[in-house]
């Protein structure tokens, strides 16, 4: 059994308030750290496995879905590699997506540029109120992580977008004029593959249905993992599922994410010009466990930095979210209870959110039993 070593703070981080963790890894970076504070460190069962940061992890082959064919007569085989994507990965990348490759490099120009911004011009945007419309923070949930990731963040609610576009940081000087062409490309594109998934179950994508999703929340999170002195100790982002309907992830080319597939942590090896698209829990909830959201992680490395850009999507902040009727019968009992969007918030705002905690709390107590089986 190998030998567990404890991590005992030096001296100098002694000296270290937590204001200073809530500064941000980059700021912590700037101080010239050389061991990572005992604040940071997780639980050896947590760890990754010592893989420094996933160079020697084993990489996951996801399905990859051309959407040049979706409005094809190859439509049929898109959807139907979309549905088996959701139900056996709940993972898939996309490719020929129609969002510009500039417009991609701009928008992540742009979002690098506010982070290499002083602390104090970052601190501007610092807040611990998760409803706010722009918030730039550190590690998951700083309000209640008792261990902090090596994460940095800055999220940008994106709807709706005239409203919300006069809140965004007005500096970098071109953050707004790079950032909000992404948003508006990555919210078609999410639609479109809300009605590629909504036909994969079998339920309509009539247009009342769909204004649901046009009238839906949008939030773009950017993610930005400082090289680690001990990444071996840490985790960029702990195991959790995503609470929305989807997530579309652009990751540069550091290496980082893995999702449990099959009881394994599997790397997922960015490809150039996709978009990684993952299942969330509203949409498990909306497919009667059907789809499921799949737990991922963040691993740090020691030699470069690391940016990712989520755009989470879902229904409007006041649409109930329910198993869809078509999907329940005898076979197929309902597990899921009503959920609305402020049941997360209040969620995230209360408690530690780990793992699928928050969408397991919403089965029904049957399917509960039937999960912990």
């Amino acid at each position: 059994m190998a030998m567990e070593i404890a991590v005992v703070p030096d001296e100098k981080e002694k000296l270290m308030d937590n204001s200073l963790y809530l500064r941000g890894v980059a700021h912590l970076c700037g101080t010239g750290v050389a061991r990572i504070p005992s604040k940071y460190v997780f639980p050896p069962s947590d760890r990754s496995a010592g893989d420094q940061g996933g160079a020697h992890s084993h990489q996951l082959g996801l399905p990859i879905v051309d959407l040049s064919d979706l409005h094809t007569p190859n439509r049929a085989t898109v959807i139907s590699l979309v549905g088996k994507a959701c139900q056996e990965f709940g993972f898939f990348q996309v490719i020929n997506h129609g969002i510009p490759k500039e417009t991609i490099r701009d928008m992540t120009d742009a979002c690098q540029r506010f982070f290499d911004l002083p602390f104090e011009e970052r601190s501007r945007y610092m807040s611990a109120d998760v409803r706010a419309p722009v918030r730039c923070g550190t590690s998951f949930n700083e309000t209640k992580d008792k261990v902090f990731s090596w994460r940095d963040f800055l999220k940008l609610t994106c709807h709706p977008l005239p409203q919300m576009l006069p809140h965004w940081p007005s500096t970098p000087a071109n953050l707004r004029d790079k950032v909000r062409p992404y948003a508006v490309h990555v919210r078609e594109l999410f639609l479109e593959l809300v009605a590629a998934i909504l036909e994969s179950l079998g339920l309509v994508s009539e247009e009342e249905v769909m204004k649901e999703f046009k009238d839906g929340t949008q939030l773009m999170a950017v993610n930005y993992y400082p090289p680690c002195p001990e990444p071996e100790l840490t985790l960029g982002m702990p195991p959790h599922s995503d609470f929305g309907f989807l997530t579309l992830l652009h990751q540069d080319a550091v290496e980082g994410l893995q999702i449990q597939h099959e009881g394994s942590w599997l790397a997922v090896k960015p490809l150039e010009g996709s978009l990684v698209v993952n299942v969330g829990d509203h949409l498990e909830i909306v497919s009667n466990g059907k789809y499921r959201s799949i737990l991922h992680r963040v691993v740090v490395n020691s030699r470069l930095p690391r940016m990712s850009v989520a755009s989470i999507h879902s229904l409007a902040p006041s649409a109930v979210v329910r198993p869809a009727a078509p999907l329940i019968d005898a076979a197929n009992p309902r597990r899921y209870i009503d959920t609305y969007f402020s049941d997360f918030v209040n969620y995230l705002s209360t408690r530690e959110v780990k793992g699928k905690n928050f969408v397991q709390s919403r089965m029904v107590v049957g399917a509960q039993d039937e999960e912990r089986a």
